[in-house]
């Protein structure tokens, strides 16, 4: 390789969780690991998801010899279809992850024109400037890898999300002696390397012991048993239908990501299920409670969920009944508690029982426990360090991890988003000037058009509601023909408040006798205004309010 100096920047996953999107550049090549998007906080009103800003990359496209994906997880793979719109370049990734990727540019359309290469493990690609070998790791969901990266600045080690299980139920483990031997060849100038978990102490469950948790759960139940975990999570649910198997249960699944995931795991022979374990919905009343398992969608208390619909009463085929046992087999994302909580208590209500982390060991997260980071630094033993994959405070704590195992202090470097990290070629390292990496709002066929104007008007709508005024003018007498109609949408309940917009009424009446003929943007902006101090001075109130004047 020739000479040349690496610049990493880091458009998503730094100070956050997901979203993650790293690029890594020489003056002539151009790699980009992960292409993730990032589901909306609450006060995103009516955002679907959000995504990083590819201005950078788009303007670069000539350079850019391919998309690496760690994974098959929206926060890794979600963002692809609006990439790729815009970009063509080869995407490389697990058989799984490949699959999954695959059905989300079909529904993008835009899986004609796609790319896609499939890589095994310990396989190597050249990518210009780059080399890149892919390791097999530990994580919830099959077909994940870290990658050696061989650059022109040095190699540089990306763990991906992993965790170390020595010895899986699913046979693939965290290939640390791939990353030793990587790095054994030649001084691992730079690691990045996953800091979801630096909080924990110790190790995390293993699969083995969730199974084992599992078991005695079915083996002490005798009515229904209903699981949720995330969709993805195909080694889990390899364990729910070994399960069944064993007690002679029968599953029933419900929920479109799950039959979909399901489906296609079994395609690639990652999910193996025996053909009378799976039931329809429609046979579930064949069978007495105690040889059903109800396999359904909803971990995280999404509202158009199955297990939210079943909870509130809302679903179509399936209730809860008493003697039900829920299982609630994953970790509860911030942001998500609320919801979450809400549907514990609504099944509680029904007269279900409930399990789930915190009472219950039914869930062994993906991502590295601290000690496990720490086998992973001294397997490594990198020259400069740098955490990614986490919220600020988390990233925080990886590096003084890194520290603790002999990564020099000015080494252990905290980026951000934005922030970009050039590794010299004669073996050090720069920080450059910041870049602009914006979140880009995705509203249904919107890509951007939302920004914080549009945002603080649906905060307005959703925090006060909204009036509208409306007027018919006569255009050659000047007269009103129609109105001044009133009506709320969000504000007050019309017939309670009926005197508080009869008032509303002669204000505007008020405002039109004292404003001259074919002056409509004054009338409008004047009732607005007005309108806006009687409501805040009489109920304390502040809607939006919308004056249509129309002359005819």
């Amino acid at each position: 390789m020739a000479e040349h100096n690496v610049t990493l920047t880091p458009l998503g996953g730094l100070g956050e969780i997901g979203m993650n999107c790293m690029v890594m550049e020489t003056d002539d090549s151009m790699i980009l690991i992960d292409c993730g998007l990032m589901f909306p906080e609450d006060y995103l009103f009516g955002i679907d998801v959000v995504i990083p800003r590819f201005d950078y990359l788009i303007q670069n496209k000539d350079r850019l010899k391919g998309i690496i994906l760690t994974h098959g997880h929206e926060d890794h793979i979600g963002a692809l279809p609006w990439l790729l719109q815009n970009v063509h370049a080869p995407v490389f990734g697990s058989e799984f992850t490949i699959a999954l990727v695959q059905s989300k540019l079909r529904e993008h359309d835009l899986l004609d024109d796609a790319d896609l290469r499939t890589v095994n493990g310990h396989d190597r690609i050249e990518l210009g400037d780059f080399g890149v070998t892919f390791f097999p790791v530990c994580h919830s969901i099959v077909g994940g890898f870290g990658m050696g990266i061989e650059s022109p600045a040095g190699r540089i080690v990306h763990t991906g999300d992993f965790k170390i299980d020595r010895n899986p139920l699913g046979g693939v483990a965290t290939d640390l002696d791939g990353f030793k031997h990587f790095a054994d060849e030649g001084q691992v100038q730079l690691m990045l390397s996953d800091s979801t978990n630096v909080e924990r102490d110790g190790f995390a469950l293993t699969e083995r012991e969730i199974k084992s948790s599992l078991h005695d759960i079915f083996d002490g139940h005798d009515g229904r048993i209903i699981v949720t975990l995330f969709s993805s999570h195909i080694q889990r649910m390899q364990e729910v239908f070994d399960l069944a198997a064993q007690f002679g249960r029968k599953v029933a699944v419900n929920g479109r990501s799950l039959l979909r995931n399901i489906d296609l795991a079994r395609e690639l022979d990652y999910l193996r299920v025996k053909s009378d374990t799976i039931i329809d919905m429609e046979d579930i009343p064949s069978y007495p409670d105690s040889e059903i398992v109800l396999l359904v969608t909803g971990s995280q208390g999404e509202p158009l969920a199955s297990l939210s619909r079943i909870a509130s009463g809302e679903h179509r085929q399936l209730s809860i009944r008493e003697g039900d046992l829920v299982l609630m087999s994953s970790r509860f994302i911030p942001g998500n508690v609320r919801a979450i909580t809400k549907v514990i208590n609504n099944l509680y209500r029904l007269g279900a029982e409930v399990l789930y982390e915190r009472v219950q060991g039914i869930h062994a997260s993906g991502h590295a426990h601290r000690e496990e980071l720490k086998i992973m630094l001294e397997t490594v033993r990198p020259k400069f360090f740098v955490p990614v994959h986490g919220e600020y405070r988390h990233l925080v704590k990886h590096s003084r991890l890194a520290r603790e195992c002999g990564v020099a202090p000015e080494r252990a470097l905290v980026l951000e988003n934005g922030d970009p990290l050039t590794l010299l070629a004669d073996g050090g390292i720069r920080l450059e000037d910041s870049v602009p990496v914006d979140q880009i709002l995705v509203d249904g066929k919107g890509v951007g058009d939302v920004g914080q104007t549009v945002l603080k008007e649906r905060q307005l709508l959703g925090g006060e509601g909204m009036v509208i005024v409306t007027l018919v003018v006569d255009d050659e007498t000047g007269e009103i023909l129609v109105g001044p109609d009133i009506s709320s949408k969000g504000f007050v309940f019309e017939q309670q408040y009926s005197h508080l917009l009869e008032d509303a009424k002669c204000i505007v009446l008020d405002i039109f006798e004292n404003i001259p003929p074919g002056e409509t943007g004054k009338l409008k902006e004047r009732i607005r205004s007005s309108l806006r101090r009687f409501f805040r001075r009489v109920i304390d109130r502040d809607p939006v309010v919308m004056p249509l004047v129309m002359q005819i």
